[in-house]
Order: structure tokens, then C-alpha cells, then sequence
């Protein structure tokens, strides 16, 4: 199993949670004791016992904005069999999203997740949608069972960093 989730992610692409903008990511409608933090953050996400879950409804929104400018190539959801997400839209660049937001734009990119994917094969996206990404929105649509409850155990984002430079860093050379 770890072959065919090491082999769908490309050399060179690496795991971008340390880019992560950790004060300004946000989730609509997750449960107050299942949050965001259990699916994203290092050593939650891989604690089997933790998992993000869904409140009022299946539908999660989550927001993960960029401490520097990426390239995303894939993404890997895990969740389980029935309560796993089934329907994922990937927005780049919109920030502050609401659910009644989701249908009036575009999302760069759907994935439908297989069994596989849930099992943690990565869905390998557009990549020409995610050249420039400053800031992901994460639409959770509906789950495998069709079920109310929507739970996401692990979120992990492979991509690279674009280099840029670093406007704040240039000092001004002063004329002699």
C-alpha cells in the first residue's frame, strides 16, 4: 500500500505543512471537539484515535492560507470507508469563503475520492491551476454514505515553494 502512495507523489514534491499560516486557517462547520488541528497538524493527523468532523451537516469549508507563495501538486484525504469525504472542490487564491459562496465560483479543481484515496493515495491535481497558490480553500460537498456526519482523519498537501524574493529583506542602497 505504501508503494502505490509513494509513487503517486513525485520526486521532488514535499509535505507543505511547515508553509502553513497556522493564524489564519480556518474551518466552517466542524464539531467542537473533532476540529481542523486533528487532520492537519503533525502528530495529531497521524493519531488513528483523532479525526476533523462535521457538525449540522456533511459539509466542511476549510481554509488554509500560506506563509509564502507554493506550487500544489497533490493532495491526500484520508478518512473512513463510509464517513470519509466523497466529493472535494479545491479553490486557489479565494480567501474568506462561505458555503454560499462555493456555487458562484469556479473551484480550480474536483476530486471524487475512491476507497483508495481515503485508504491515503493522494489525488494528484491540475497542477497549471496551482502555480501561483497563496491560499487553499477545501470544500467537503458530501461524504462516501451520504450519511450527515463527514469525518476527515488526515489532510496533507505536496507541492514546492516558488521562489520569490523577499520584498520586506531589500534594503535601499542610499546614493553616495
Amino acid at each position: 500500500m505504501s508503494a502505490v502512495s509513494a509513487s503517486a507523489i513525485q520526486k521532488g514534491q514535499v509535505d507543505l505543512l511547515d508553509f502553513v499560516d497556522w493564524s489564519g486557517v480556518e474551518c466552517l462547520n466542524q464539531s467542537t471537539s473533532h476540529t481542523l488541528a486533528n487532520a492537519l497538524k503533525q502528530g495529531y493527523r497521524e493519531d488513528e484515535g483523532l479525526h476533523l468532523e462535521s457538525d449540522a451537516d456533511e459539509q466542511l469549508l476549510v481554509y488554509i492560507p500560506f506563509t509564502q507563495v507554493i506550487k500544489l501538486h497533490s493532495v491526500l484525504i484520508k478518512g473512513p470507508e463510509d464517513e470519509g469525504p466523497r466529493t472535494v472542490k479545491l479553490f486557489a487564491n479565494k480567501e474568506h469563503m462561505g458555503f454560499s459562496d462555493v456555487n458562484d465560483f469556479p473551484p480550480s479543481d474536483t476530486a471524487v475520492l475512491s476507497p483508495d484515496n481515503l485508504q491515503g493515495k493522494p489525488v494528484v491535481l491540475k497542477y497549471v491551476k496551482f502555480q501561483n497558490v497563496r491560499s487553499l480553500t477545501i470544500f467537503v460537498e458530501d461524504n462516501q454514505s451520504g450519511s450527515d456526519i463527514t469525518k476527515v482523519q488526515k489532510i496533507v498537501l505536496y507541492g514546492t515553494t516558488v521562489e520569490t524574493t523577499d520584498m520586506k529583506g531589500l534594503k535601499k542602497i542610499e546614493d553616495h
